[in-house]
Formats: structure tokens, C-alpha cells, sequence
């Protein structure tokens, strides 16, 4: 932990700057220490002891890694190896700086000690750590101990390593913890190095002193703020899919906060002999305050072992100061910690699943711990037991939240603990801390909830009652921070959302069968931000949001199905359940769908309510894999839907569960396009089971659209002439394909071709549509070969994404090719200057100014190579039957600058016609879906003709993944 609180920060290995840096301590020597200036004498030049040391600390370093690679000493016992060779190392240097040693002071009468702070003060070290310094002075250093400081810092930077460092006395130091709750924090593991120990002691009992009554109760809340809001930053879940392991939720820092907090408010911390007790112990000192059973300690022991292990493992890879669980290299540490494959699951998967489940045991073992501390610290403050009253329902309030008369009663009558949250739910009344703490150790009795008809009742009311996220927060010092709130049981926005913590609490694996095989599953995807359980509950909290109205604006057509919805109790299951069988091989939907049925009998759910929660899981990728990667103009495609949906009730559940689905995936899964296609796809359908559409091309739709186009043209003043020949160009899918103002751009596209009297004039019209999140590309021009690959690569030079594209050949032989694309933010294309270049670079590529093959080659950027690691696999589809003139080739691999323009060039080659283009990006794979025909017109007639494009693809892909390699 670097001590910013001391006005310095890590510095480079600069003289000139180095000195400035020391020198900028807020001390300075007096004139009654000029005659100490020669006390402080180096009794090795620099040079010689940096040669030394930096043998010694090669080896040793070398020694301890080899160690720690052979599995003959732990994580922690690593990290407390390479704290002592630090110790050690430092020690040698002061000794060789001339620095004052502990048996005595120098001339001058300078008492000093040279102290380690922050994560090295705790005693343990990651190999690429800040090595935290304090200078610690009786009085303002003189001239000679400021030298014999540079010495140390000095040869410190030249063994390269990074050093947080500060020169102050006792009283600047308790000056900047009365001040800073970082320095106040960093002060907690304050441990003597070199030097007079008897001035640490002195500054441990001013800051004991000083961590007394108003100013404690600051300190704690303080500290557990600062959690919340790295916590913010960082991920407000443990469960990302990159986790941070020493910042992030559920991290090391999360421990050291309790151990902070801990030694704090009960006074065991602040003395030499505790921090070194607390070093060797080889353990979170948070099992040193007796407020653990064994069972916990014990668990405390292996998840403080295994974050150290993972994080040394992360340095000793990297070669560096990483934090961070990135991608490439979770594979790399899942191998050296011994995580081999097993079923279904790979070795990276078990070794994430593990540390997913360390990072839950922490935020569980916050709510053990932090509920005793707290009330501990408030019964020192106002020397009173809490108020206990009568509660609802058999329960009691302790200072206004709900807890338990007899925690054994969780034991005797599991279905309490159901009862118990009920109850909270009904009267919106906050827990308790202790409550919650009694609730997680008798977790493993909620086992016999299963076919407990009254369990499953008090569960779907959980699941289902209308509420906003409120997440349960620790009690203050004084005052419950988990409060009941004042307010009408209407207000929706202020009630609690349960769900989060039947998960941490562990119920939900215990009364659901299969939801343990989903916790700390990891996505590799790219695409998903968060394990599968946790986006799972994320679903079911936007579907709480969409219902409420609080995302209207955002989904404005979800909001309004939500309101007259009917089954709430099945779709909020559904969206439960939706994800439960994935990694257990298989269609995760099909499995999925099985386990949904068993739950559902489980729970009570008639026949007819389980077949229709079980089709939800099974089809919850139906309307989106249709919406992004098929062209929904198509009429087959509408009535396949139709037959599959059959009912105007499950479709309007389906859409509620896709549209919850896609948005919890993270913000950026979702936007204006995705919903207007969602939108167009939903009407469609509707249109078909209210029997609206009963024939593959509705005559009546296309005359009315027609008519409206051509007295819109009329009253722009288009001439009769035009008007007709316009009219006589689009067939029926055309007009049913557009809108009515892309219809009239489109008449002055072929006006403007038409006025400019070439037959080769290539028109180009963008349009930014910033309402649905897209930008419009027309292309209007005599057909050619190679065209869509053409404007697919210029595209891509222009950086930027395809979402869908569609190609009209018209009556008279030109093509009418539409794009619709974004920029790399997933937003419309708005600023005139790019919407020009846009337009430039398209026209010199359609031109031949451009030479695309070359330019793209030097254009395109490889993956980053934490993303390189994700296995993408390749796979080429063809579907002759889902469409009725076209074959649909789906196209999977991984996503790349101009990988689009690449396959449609292949297609080209092959003289494959493509009539619709479909793109869509799930992460790192990208999933191009094309309606081709053959050179005739007609559909892939043959085998062989398959088998050969399917083969030309895949060499595409080939090439692909070889240019990322």
C-alpha cells in the first residue's frame, strides 16, 4: 500500500529527482542539529553495499520463487519469505547508511527508527509489491540523518524496486492520522525495522489514544465507506469475469479492512508484539479477535492462503505490479495450481469457479465478522445494551431492525429463516447485521426446504415482490445503517431486493437443484461481464426495474408489456432459471428447460404453469437470434416464430425475458438497434397470431405502403414520370422492408442517378438515425461483382461496426444495397466531419483509388493479449430449409478489422449472390449471418456445393485466427 498519506509517492531512480522528493518531507533540520551533521557516517560507499545487496537479493529472491514453484511453501508463507528478505535486506542497508541503530542515539542526541507500513508493515510481500517506508523521528532530522535517508532510498531505487517512503516525526505522524483515514489506516501496521522500536511504541500508544470514542466510531465508518466506494469502482460484484483480486469485491483488501476495523475498535492492534503475532500467524488477523468459530477460522485460513497464492502467481507471471485476473493469464495459474480438466469443465473454469467462491466466503465472512465489531463498538459509546422490542410475526427489533428471538430456532424449524425474510418483505423492515450473520452459519440447515410447500410459497413471494435494489449495509456505531425506512409499502423504489442474499447467504443453492452448478461459473466469452449466477440475479433485478417503470426511457416497449402482465410469478422464475444448465455440456436451453420442470414440481407449479416456465428457458434465445442474425422481413422466418410461439401471452413473456436477458449482459450489450429490431420482430409475430398476416407476402400491406410513398412523392413535387418509375422498381419485400421516409430517400437516390445520365454513377446517401442508435449507409448502382465486399471493407477502414446490411436487386438490373453500422462506442455516427470522411472513403473505394487489400492489411490491429487467450471456435452453418428462396450461411468465429469484408469477398469468389447480411458480436465472436443464391438465382442445390463453401469459410477463418496469432 503506498503511502500517499505521507506526501510522497514511488519515485523514479533520478538523483536530482530523488533528492527533490526526500527533501520535500515537511521537516527541516534546526540549527541545534548542525553539530549531528557528521554523526550519520556510511560505514560502506553506496556502490559497494548496492553490488552486495543486490547479489544477495537476486538470490534469495531466486530461492524463494523456487520454493514457492516446487509448492514447498504456500502463498503466504511466500509472501512473509520475501517480507523477511526484505527486512533483512534493509536492515543490511540502514546498517551500511550509518543510520542510528536501537542501542543507542547519536551525537547529536537523533532518536530515529525506520519503519515498514502498509501491506509490508503487516509482514507479508508480493514479489513486485511497494515496499512502504516511514522515516520515524523524536525530532526534525538533521542534515547527516537526511544523507544517510538519501543512502537508503538511493540504493533501494537502484535495486529497482518500488518504494513508498515519508521522513516524520511522532507528531507530523499523528497530525496525519487525525487528518487522513489513509494514514490513520496505514499507521494500524506500522512494524519496527532498524532503529529505536521504543519510538513506535510511542506512536502506537498516542494513536491508541487517539482511537478513542467519536474519533473511533469516524475511523470505522470511514474505513467501511472507503471499502463501498473502491467497491464502486472497482465492480460492485465479486463476480467479474477479470476479477481484481486485491481491490476488487471480495478481495485481499477487503480482509485487511476487517483486520483494520477489528484491531481498531478492540484494541489488540497497536503494539509491536501483536504485529509481529499477527505476521507470523500466517493468517488474516481477523481469526485473532475470537469472534470466529473453528469451522470459520479454519475457513478463513484456506481463503486467505489461496487469494495469496493467486496473487502471487499473477506477479511471478506478469513480471510485475498486476493485479488483475485478466484472461490470458487465468489458464496459466489454473495449471500451476493444479486445476485439470474434469467432465464438462475445463482446468481454467474449475480454478475461476474456485476463486469466485473465495471471493463469496470473504463477503461472507464480512458479514460474520462485521455485525460483532460494530456492535461492540457502540456499546462502548453509549454504554447501553441495544433497545429490543416486540416484533412482527413472532420476531423482535433490536434499535428498529428485525432480527431473531433465538437463532436456534434456524435449526430446529429451517423454514424460519423464509419466514424471517417474509416478514422483513411485508413490513420493509431492514435487517439486522446479527441476523444476517446467525443466518449464514446455520446456512447448511436450509437443505430441507425442498418440497416444503410453505418454503416454496414464502420464495416465489421473495422472488416476485415488487422492489428496487437496496443492498443491506453494516450498522453504524449508534444508529442501525440498516434501517426501516418511513414510507408507503406503494413506493416500489425503496423496498429490498431479496435475491442477492438468499445467493450469498447460500439458501438458493440449497433450495434450488442445479443453482450450486452455476455459482463462480465463468463466461468465456468476451462477451459477459459477470459469472453466470450473477448475471442470472442481475436479469431478474432489470426485469424488477423494467416493471417499475425506472428504465421507460430506456425501454420504452418492455414498460408497457410489463404493465399488463399477468404472469409474474412464471416469468420472474423463468428469468431465474433461464441460464441454470449451463456447463454441463450440451444446449445449456434443452438442459436448462429439464432442471426448470423439476424445480417447478418442486415448488408446487401446476402442469400447465410448468410447461410454460420450461418453454421460457428453452426458447429464451429465440426472439434475439432471430432479431440480430436473420432477416425478419423474410416471411417464412415470421411464421416459423409464429408456429413456434403459437400464443400472444408466451410472446409477450419471451420478449419481457430477452430484453432482461441481453441488458443485464452490461450496458453496452444493449442499444437503440437491438431494440428497434427486437421492436419490428415483436410486431411482426404479434401481427401473425392475431391474424393479421396469413399469407408470405401481404398484398394488402404493400399496396397501402405504395400508396403512401407515392403521395408523399407527389406532394414533394417528384414528377408523374419519376413517380411511376419508381414505384415500378421495388418488389414486395422491398416495400415491406423499409420504412416510408427510407422509401422516399430512396426515390431521390434514383432521381439523382437518373438526372446524372451515367449508367455507371454510384450514389452514396448516410444517414445518422441517433433515435435508434445506428447510422444508414444507401449505395445506389449498377450491379457488379464484389460489391458488398467493396463497401464492407471501406466500412471497416472507417473503423466502423456492421450491425445488419440487406441488398435489393430492383426491376431494372441496379442494386439498392442498405448498411446500417456504428461507430466503435456503439453509437451513431453524428459529427459532419466524420459522416464526410465516411462518404469520401466509400466513393475512392467503389472508385479503385483505393487499393482495399493493402490498406486493410496494414489497417487492421490485433486483439489485446489478454483477449488472444479466449478459445473462439470456428463453425460454418448452412440452412436450406428456414428460408424459402435463400440459403442461410451462418458464419461463427472470432471477431476482427475487416472480417466481414473477408468473408463476403470468399462469397464472392464462389459467385454467390447475397441478398441480406446480418451481424452481430457476442464479445470476441462474431456470429454474420448471409441469405445467399447461387449464380442462377436459385438456393445451394447439392451437396458437393455445400461442402465447398463450407470449406472455402472455414479457410477464411483459418486465415483469420493466423493473422491475430
Amino acid at each position: 500500500m503506498k503511502n500517499d498519506f505521507l506526501n510522497t509517492t514511488t519515485l523514479p531512480s533520478e538523483p536530482a529527482a530523488n533528492k527533490r522528493a526526500v527533501m520535500s518531507a515537511p521537516i527541516a533540520p534546526t540549527a541545534s542539529h548542525s553539530s549531528a551533521a557528521s554523526a550519520c557516517q556510511p560505514t560502506m560507499p553506496r556502490q559497494e553495499a548496492l553490488e552486495m545487496l543486490r547479489t544477495e537479493l537476486g538470490v534469495e529472491r531466486g530461492r524463494i520463487h523456487q520454493q514457492f514453484e516446487q509448492r514447498r511453501t504456500n502463498g503466504v508463507e511466500t509472501a512473509r519469505n520475501l517480507a523477511l528478505l526484505m527486512d533483512h535486506i534493509i536492515g543490511e542497508l540502514a546498517r551500511h547508511a550509518g543510520l542510528p541503530h536501537h542501542d543507542g542515539q547519536t551525537a547529536g542526541g537523533e532518536a530515529f527508527c525506520l519503519c515498514a507500513t502498509g501491506g509490508y508493515g503487516a509482514g507479508l510481500l508480493a514479489p513486485f509489491s511497494d515496499v512502504d517506508l516511514l522515516f520515524l523521528t523524536e525530532a526534525p532530522p538533521s542534515d547527516g540523518l537526511i544523507r544517510a535517508i538519501e543512502y537508503v532510498l538511493y540504493t533501494l531505487w537502484d535495486l529497482g524496486l518500488q518504494v513508498g517512503h515519508a521522513t516524520r516525526t511522532i507528531d507530523s505522524a499523528m497530525e496525519m492520522a487525525r487528518t487522513d483515514q489513509t494514514s490513520c489506516t496505514t499507521l494500524l501496521d506500522i512494524r519496527p525495522l532498524y532503529g529505536r522500536n521504543d519510538l513506535v511504541l510511542t506512536l502506537q500508544g498516542r494513536l491508541e489514544a487517539h482511537l478513542k470514542g467519536p474519533e473511533l466510531e469516524r475511523f470505522v465508518l470511514q474505513a467501511i465507506t472507503q471499502r463501498e466506494d473502491r467497491h464502486r469502482r472497482f465492480g460492485e460484484t465479486p463476480y467479474l469475469v477479470e476479477p481484481h483480486i486485491k481491490e476488487g469485491k471480495g478481495g485481499l483488501r477487503d480482509l485487511q479492512v476487517l483486520n483494520w476495523i477489528g484491531y481498531a475498535v478492540l484494541g489488540n492492534g497497536l503494539s509491536v508484539k501483536s504485529n509481529l503475532q499477527r505476521a507470523q500467524g500466517l493468517a488474516p488477523a481477523c481469526t485473532l479477535l475470537g469472534l470466529l468459530t473453528k469451522r470459520e477460522i479454519s475457513r478463513t485460513h484456506g481463503l486467505w492462503n489461496f487469494l495469496w497464492t493467486v496473487r502471487l502467481n499473477l506477479h511471478y507471471i506478469t513480471g510485475r505490479n498486476e493485479e488483475r485476473l485478466t484472461f490470458d493469464v487465468q489458464p496459466i495459474i489454473g495449471a500451476r495450481m493444479r486445476y485439470g480438466n474434469h467432465g464438462h469443465q475445463r482446468g481454467v473454469e474449475r480454478f475461476m469457479r474456485h476463486h469466485f467462491l473465495m471471493a463469496r466466503a470473504v463477503m461472507r465472512l464480512t458479514h460474520v465478522i462485521q455485525p460483532a465489531i460494530l456492535l461492540h463498538l457502540r456499546n462502548q459509546l453509549q454504554h447501553r445494551p441495544p433497545r429490543v422490542e416486540t416484533g412482527p410475526e413472532g420476531f423482535q427489533r433490536i434499535d428498529g431492525c428485525l432480527s431473531l428471538p433465538n437463532p436456534l430456532d434456524l435449526v430446529r424449524t429451517p423454514v424460519t429463516v423464509l419466514r424471517f425474510l417474509d416478514c422483513a418483505r411485508q413490513h420493509q423492515l431492514a435487517l439486522h447485521p446479527a441476523a444476517i450473520q446467525q443466518i449464514i452459519r446455520f446456512e447448511r440447515h436450509s437443505a430441507s426446504l425442498r418440497h416444503n410447500e410453505e418454503a416454496s410459497a414464502l420464495f416465489i413471494r421473495l422472488l416476485c415482490d415488487p422492489a428496487a435494489e437496496a443492498p443491506v449495509a453494516p450498522m453504524t456505531a449508534g444508529h442501525p445503517a440498516i434501517r426501516g425506512t418511513d414510507h408507503d409499502d406503494d413506493d416500489e423504489q425503496s423496498r429490498i431486493f431479496w435475491l442477492p442474499l438468499l445467493n450469498e447467504t447460500g439458501i438458493l443453492s440449497h433450495l434450488l437443484p442445479g443453482w450450486s452448478r452455476i455459482l463462480g461459473r465463468t463466461q468465456f466469452d468476451g462477451y459477459h461481464i459477470h459469472t453466470v449466477e450473477a448475471h442470472t440475479i442481475e436479469s431478474v433485478r432489470i426485469l424488477r426495474m423494467i416493471e417499475q417503470g425506472r428504465m421507460a426511457d430506456e425501454l420504452p416497449l418492455a414498460y408497457r408489456l410489463a404493465r399488463t402482465m399477468t404472469q409474474r410469478p412464471l416469468l420472474y422464475l423463468a428469468t431465474l432459471l433461464h441460464d441454470i444448465g449451463k456447463g454441463r455440456g450440451g444446449n445449456h436451453s434443452e438442459i436448462g428447460a429439464d432442471i426448470a420442470t423439476t424445480i417447478c414440481q418442486q415448488l408446487g407449479f401446476s402442469a400447465s404453469d410448468t410447461d410454460t416456465v420450461s418453454w421460457l428457458v428453452l426458447h429464451h434465445l429465440l426472439l434475439s437470434r432471430t432479431a440480430f442474425s436473420r432477416d425478419i422481413d423474410d416471411p417464412q422466418t415470421i411464421l416459423d416464430l409464429a408456429d413456434t410461439i403459437q400464443s400472444p401471452k408466451r410472446l409477450r413473456l419471451l420478449l419481457l425475458l430477452t430484453i432482461a436477458d441481453i441488458r443485464a449482459v452490461g450496458p453496452r450489450a444493449w442499444n437503440a438497434w437491438k431494440a428497434t429490431l427486437l421492436g419490428r420482430l415483436y410486431t411482426r409475430i404479434a401481427d401473425v397470431l392475431e391474424g393479421g398476416l396469413q399469407a408470405q407476402e401481404d398484398d394488402e400491406r404493400v399496396e397501402h405502403i405504395r400508396s403512401l410513398v407515392q403521395q408523399e412523392l407527389k406532394e414533394e413535387g417528384m414528377s408523374a414520370p419519376a413517380i411511376t418509375g419508381f414505384m415500378k422498381l421495388g418488389r414486395p419485400g422491398y416495400w415491406l422492408g423499409f420504412d416510408t421516409q427510407s422509401h422516399l430517400r430512396h426515390a431521390r437516390l434514383v432521381s439523382e442517378h437518373q438526372a446524372s445520365g451515367r449508367d455507371d454513377a454510384i450514389i452514396v446517401d448516410i444517414e445518422p438515425l441517433p433515435t435508434r442508435g445506428i447510422t444508414e449507409l444507401t449505395v445506389f448502382c449498377k450491379d457488379q461483382p464484389g460489391l458488398f465486399s467493396r463497401i464492407t471493407g471501406a466500412l471497416a477502414l472507417c473503423g466502423a461496426t456492421i450491425a445488419d446490411a440487406r441488398i435489393h436487386t430492383l426491376n431494372n438490373g441496379m442494386v439498392l444495397d442498405t448498411f446500417w453500422f456504428q461507430d466503435p462506442h456503439g453509437e451513431a455516427f453524428m459529427e459532419p466531419g466524420h459522416v464526410e470522411r465516411l462518404r469520401d472513403t466509400i466513393m475512392q473505394v467503389m472508385e479503385g483509388r483505393i487499393n482495399l487489400d493493402e490498406t486493410l492489411s496494414a489497417a487492421s490491429f490485433p486483439l489485446p493479449r489478454r483477449l488472444e487467450a479466449l478459445p473462439i471456435p470456428s463453425r460454418v452453418l448452412i440452412d436450406n430449409d428456414a428460408s424459402e428462396n435463400h440459403s442461410i450461411v451462418e458464419v461463427n468465429g472470432r471477431d476482427r478489422p475487416a472480417l466481414l469484408h473477408n468473408i463476403t469477398a470468399t462469397l464472392s469468389r464462389l459467385k454467390l449472390h447475397i441478398s441480406s447480411a446480418h451481424v452481430m458480436t457476442y464479445g470476441l465472436r462474431a456470429v454474420d449471418v448471409f441469405y445467399v443464391t447461387d449464380a442462377t438465382g436459385h438456393k445451394l442445390a447439392t451437396a458437393e456445393q455445400e461442402e465447398a463453401l463450407q470449406t472455402a469459410l472455414l479457410e477464411t477463418l483459418r486465415h483469420t485466427e493466423a493473422e491475430i496469432a
